[in-house]
């Protein structure tokens, strides 16, 4: 065997690592461990059973030491001769000290305390090596009597003693430093049974106000408590169209208080990054302050704090689209990444010449650029589907595309140029009737729509934390087991590995298989609070307080004379693109700056569907859960002076 053969132990039915490599380890593990331990008299190699779809037999943490070519000892560095393989000694018959290469006498009895692991002699290193997120606390933890989580939208919070002022204004009181961790909300014993939820502002009832309320009903009670992770659905409110306290909501978002050219903030740029609440923001601070460690296999507090924190925002991820697994979740660093991931390694193994990729005339620049590269390396030939012009996707030119030659379909949830909102359910159905894999953009429908990716059916979903008021450079891949089950890995390193010897490599299973190397812990923690803060707020609450604003924006900019609306979909989200005649769309958001108004003029990497529309730029006004009828009303007056020439680009 050369050092070029890489094997993944999902995919191998033979015993990962030889007898001989085994045997070694044993006699240098035993020595490590010194005498607390049992050490077998006869070192055996069980069968190893057979691995099922998607399972990984995980391999001793560390390198297997190989003997050298001829024999001789093998001295890993800092570690202890290993007697080359075939030589180990063993006790006697009938029992009595055993003493490897370096080591103290040890007991002979076989067995690890603690572990029962079918086919293998040592344990397996656990993925992130942290107790079930549903489970209680770590017994550290719960020996000290400190719950799992600081929720910084609350100024109540379970803390065994003291308090630490923040320095913010404003800012509530928060607990002692042991008390702040990640997850969901605990009992003060560390029980993991979930306390009471406590009563957010936005939940609390509140008149209607003109510009800032939809609906008439207001919530008159808090919110049930939390959910276990992993325990029952998702629900949110029962009544998405109670009263949504923006003035309130606005609050929780230090950047809208900032003054631009003398004017107030006004931030409709939301489809190309979100702005960031205070409890994401004081999250991130704390990580760093308290937390910061690189995570898993390590025994220190730190890593064990960071790798909870990391692993409880993958479980939150898995809550807030619905997966049936934390497994399924996969960081990446945004949409794009991973769609480049699902080319690159599934597309690079199943994709052949002859064989179709299916986009739609909607994609932005990442879903489609990843795919003409993969088709250009296999062969495979990209085809689209077609839109009207009013931006909706003509579903049956759609079916008549797809067909038996028909790999994967790639599509956006919503256009981040038009707005427009795709039957993805329709599309998923579509490339499942011919065997296609199917992949659903959602970077702009994840702050916008509630999703659901079992009941959507999607093999992948992707989406970016900076679009749902998350941090940037995170972002996040779900794939189903069995789609992630036949993908090979995109990139090699450390923690996407079960063993490794200069001869192979075996990799672990999903999701740790897709990431090598460290990862962006941080921003993966700060996209878990994020999630949370939308939670709490309800998807379906901040939809329909969304589409309240664009049902107000869009007949009033379009009265304006000279403005063409661009992408006037049957169904939309709340992005508004227009044109304004005799000005070019880059001066108009220039004029519009003047104001304090930050809106996003160009192509919004989406070149393709604006040339169907027979155009090169947009200016594009997205809004937001925090944005105002009143933040209308200034933008609108600023491009009627656009257009009336008594507001120009400064």
């Amino acid at each position: 065997m050369t050092t070029n053969e890489i094997r993944s132990a999902a995919a191998e039915g033979e015993l990962p690592i030889s007898p001989e490599e085994l045997t070694a380890l044993a006699a240098q593990l035993y020595a490590q461990i010194g005498p607390s331990v049992p050490v077998p008299a006869v070192v055996e190699v069980p069968q190893v059973p057979t691995v099922p779809t998607g399972g990984v037999p995980i391999a001793p943490r560390g390198g297997v030491p190989i003997a050298p070519p001829g024999g001789g000892p093998f001295t890993p560095p800092g570690g202890i001769p290993v007697t080359p393989p075939g030589s180990v000694p063993t006790a006697p018959p009938g029992g009595g000290p055993f003493t490897p290469p370096g080591s103290v006498p040890t007991a002979s009895p076989v067995g690890f305390p603690g572990f029962d692991v079918p086919g293998l002699l040592v344990p397996p290193a656990p993925r992130g090596g942290i107790p079930d997120p549903t489970a209680a606390t770590s017994a550290a933890h719960a020996a000290a009597g400190v719950g799992d989580v600081y929720n910084p939208l609350s100024a109540e919070v379970n803390a065994p003693a003291g308090t630490l002022s923040s320095s913010k204004a404003g800012a509530p009181e928060v607990p002692d430093l042991a008390a702040y961790r990640t997850g969901w909300q605990h009992s003060a014993a560390g029980s993991g049974v979930p306390s009471a939820a406590p009563e957010f502002y936005f939940l609390q009832p509140r008149p209607s106000a003109p510009g800032d309320a939809v609906g008439s009903a207001p919530r008159t009670e808090p919110d049930a408590p939390p959910r276990a992770p992993g325990v029952g659905d998702r629900s949110i409110v029962d009544n998405p169209h109670e009263t949504f306290d923006v003035a309130s909501v606005r609050a929780d978002f230090p950047i809208l208080a900032e003054q631009v050219n003398g004017h107030p903030l006004i931030w409709f740029d939301n489809a190309a990054t979100t702005q960031k609440p205070r409890a994401v923001i004081d999250r991130l601070t704390y990580f760093y302050e308290h937390e910061n460690s690189n995570i898993h296999r390590a025994a220190h507090e730190l890593a064990a704090r960071a790798t909870d924190a990391y692993e409880d925002a993958r479980n939150v991820v898995r809550r807030f689209i619905g997966a049936s697994s934390p497994d399924e979740i996969i960081f990446v660093r945004g949409a794009t990444e991973a769609i480049n991931l699902v080319a690159q390694s599934w597309g690079r193994k199943h994709l052949r010449a002859g064989d179709e990729i299916v986009i739609t005339h909607l994609e932005h620049h990442a879903n489609i650029v990843p795919w003409q590269l993969i088709a250009q390396e296999t062969g495979a030939l990209l085809r689209v589907a077609p839109v009207d012009d009013a931006g909706n996707l003509l579903l049956p030119e759609l079916e008549r595309i797809v067909g038996p030659r028909t790999k994967l379909v790639a599509a956006t949830q919503v256009s981040n140029a038009l707005g427009t909102v795709t039957p993805v359910r329709q599309i998923v159905d579509i490339g499942h009737r011919y065997g296609a894999r199917v992949l659903i953009d959602g970077a702009q429908s994840i702050p916008h729509i509630p999703i659901d990716v079992q009941e959507l059916g999607a093999d992948f979903f992707v989406f970016s934390g900076h679009k749902v008021y998350g941090p940037t450079g995170i972002g996040v891949l779900y794939g189903t087991s069995d789609a992630l089950a036949e993908t090979p890995p995109w990139q090699g390193g450390g923690n996407m590995i079960a063993d490794v010897t200069l001869e192979r490599s075996i990799f672990q299973g999903p999701p740790n298989k897709f990431e090598a190397g460290t990862g962006n812990i941080a921003d993966a923690v700060g996209l878990g609070e994020a999630l949370r803060y939308v939670e709490r707020l309800g998807v379906e609450r901040i939809a329909a307080y969304e589409h309240h604003l664009l049902e107000y924006a869009t007949p009033r900019l379009a009265a304006i004379d000279g403005v063409r609306l661009v992408g006037t979909a049957d169904e939309k989200a709340s992005v508004l693109s227009f044109v304004l005649a005799g000005h070019d769309p880059v001066e108009v958001g220039k004029a519009l700056n003047t104001q304090g108004i930050a809106v996003r003029a160009g192509h919004h990497c989406a070149q393709p569907i604006l040339r169907r529309l027979g155009l090169e730029q947009t200016v594009r006004p997205s809004f937001a859960l925090y944005n105002t009828v009143g933040e209308i009303d200034v933008f609108i007056d600023a491009v009627q002076r656009i257009s009336d020439g008594t507001l120009v680009a400064g």
